[in-house]
């Protein structure tokens, strides 16, 4: 096939990266980084409309769309309307994490178990609320703010702070113009995947990330500073609440909404004295979560994507390795706080077969400057380690991450510490 895959970060790497292993793929990237374009070919074309005409005059058979703003703008209807096979929510049904009001919504109107909260644009309302509240107390802004528009405050007057803050579009802009307030779940956080076809769906191991970043869960929230799967959090009875309790009403719910939702489900859970309540939706794969489910797969990625993409999952007999994976993000050297020099990254050559054959890295932050790789962005790439343990699979992530320099380089070193304790 002829596969197209929006998106520059190490998610989309780590899709084309598995794609290509099945080396009977053409991949195209847009815009891709400095690291895809010896995955496939690198191409420009922001304008949609530009974009179909590319997939049309280059037979493209599939396309993937990586991160959520394209999904929120509307990608897929466009695609669809030009006949175009494309993996990925419409527009109406993005809005499940294009705006937080409407899927805290949509839990509430189909019983779907999660936090108690008020939506609201009315500073007095929010503020009334946050007086009845226990502490912490939640703030979310409505819209899209790459996974840093949550607030967790520790006292009523931070939670004001917080809501006057994005009410008057100081702190997320009009992604701010509404709010949602909910009660904190005190438990553990889990991130589960559901491949939707809009009927069907098939679900993949449980993930935990490491959003904050420091050692310890110390320090600001980032984009995520690793990850592991399958996760022994979860047990099969726990997956079996979250399958009759959330994805099959979800499911149900979106249809009746005349938004049925195909792609991937993205489901922040706090499980709480062994009952899973939602957190959030996200309609597209975590990153590094995705770094890490990718090489856990055993059917063919491009399968499950087209399958996907064509209502066609209740045919696909989905078939997971029985591995571990650990995701470590070697970030630059002022994130997440602001951006850094460019840095030239340094690989060494592994000599190790075992490290050579149960490793490797997915690119991220990374651009093609005269020959040289160098490290641009924020979170840099992220050495990925598998294992028939998850100690296994971290050690060898760790042993990944000396053998990768640049200046300024920093990750977390605790990775995984849950599982390990």
């Amino acid at each position: 096939m002829n596969i197209l895959i929006l998106g520059s970060g190490g998610r989309e790497y780590s899709i084309g990266l598995a794609i290509s292993k099945e080396k009977s793929h053409n991949l195209y990237f847009m815009p891709g980084n400095g690291a895809t374009s010896s995955l496939g070919t690198n191409i420009n074309i922001k304008d949609y409309e530009k974009l179909v005409s590319f997939a049309k005059d280059n037979s493209i058979d599939l396309t993937i769309v990586g991160p959520e703003a394209p999904l929120v703008d509307g990608v897929v209807d466009i695609f669809r309307k030009n006949s175009l096979v494309i993996f990925g929510p419409t527009k109406n049904a993005a809005k499940l994490e294009g705006s937080k009001v409407y899927m805290k919504n949509v839990l509430k109107k189909y019983n779907i178990p999660t936090a108690a909260f008020i939506e609201t644009s009315n500073e007095k309302e929010a503020h009334e609320f946050i007086e009845t509240m226990n502490l912490p107390i939640v703030v979310k802004a409505d819209g899209l703010c790459a996974g840093k528009g949550v607030i967790i405050a520790q006292s009523k007057e931070e939670a004001k702070s917080a809501v006057s803050d994005m009410l008057s579009g100081t702190s997320f802009g009009d992604a701010g113009a509404n709010v949602v307030i909910e009660e904190f779940l005190d438990g553990y956080e889990l991130s589960v995947f559901a491949i939707c076809d809009g009927e069907n769906y098939k679900i993949l191991p449980a993930a935990q990330d490491h959003k904050r970043v420091g050692d310890g869960d110390t320090g600001p929230n980032t984009g995520g500073m690793g990850a592991y799967a399958p996760t022994p959090l979860v047990n099969d009875e726990i997956y079996k609440k979250i399958e009759e309790r959330v994805i099959k009403p979800t499911l149900k719910g979106m249809q009746q909404e005349k938004a049925p939702f195909e792609g991937v489900l993205f489901i922040g859970v706090m499980v709480v004295k062994g009952e899973p309540i939602i957190l959030e939706y996200n309609v597209r794969f975590g990153d590094p979560e995705c770094e890490i489910l990718m090489p856990l797969l055993e059917t063919p990625v491009s399968e499950l994507f087209y399958y996907g993409a064509t209502k066609q999952l209740d045919k696909l007999n989905i078939k997971i390795k029985d591995e571990f994976a650990v995701g470590v993000v070697m970030a630059s050297e002022n994130y997440p706080y602001s951006s850094s020099k460019p840095a030239e990254i340094i690989i060494d050559e592994i000599v190790d077969e075992d490290l050579k054959n149960n490793s490797h890295i997915s690119f991220a932050g990374v651009e093609n400057i005269d020959g040289k790789l160098m490290a641009t962005g924020g979170r840099v790439l992220v050495c990925v380690g598998t294992g028939k343990s998850i100690k296994e699979a971290r050690d060898r992530a760790y042993l990944l991450c000396g053998q990768v320099h640049f200046a300024g380089k920093k990750c977390r070193t605790d990775i995984a510490y849950q599982a390990l304790k």
